[in-house]
């Protein structure tokens, strides 16, 4: 009978942070923990009213209302 069983080393996985030069010491961080500035928060806002203004404007404006 056959030995199903594999004793032989998994493959290293060679898809790690240390190949793409991450560095793995370092700490984390992501964009909410990021500074920004007045400006950066003014632009945003006016890219949620343009927004906003496109997403109901062109259907209350194509109902004729």
């Amino acid at each position: 009978m056959a030995d199903d069983t594999d004793d032989t080393e998994p493959a290293a996985d060679h898809d790690s942070a240390a190949d793409v030069g991450h560095d793995l010491a370092a700490d984390r961080t992501t964009a909410p923990m990021s500074d920004y500035s007045s400006r950066s928060v003014g632009i945003g806002f006016l890219v949620t009213i343009v927004g906003v203004a496109i997403s109901f404007g062109i259907p209350l404006v194509a109902m004729g209302l």
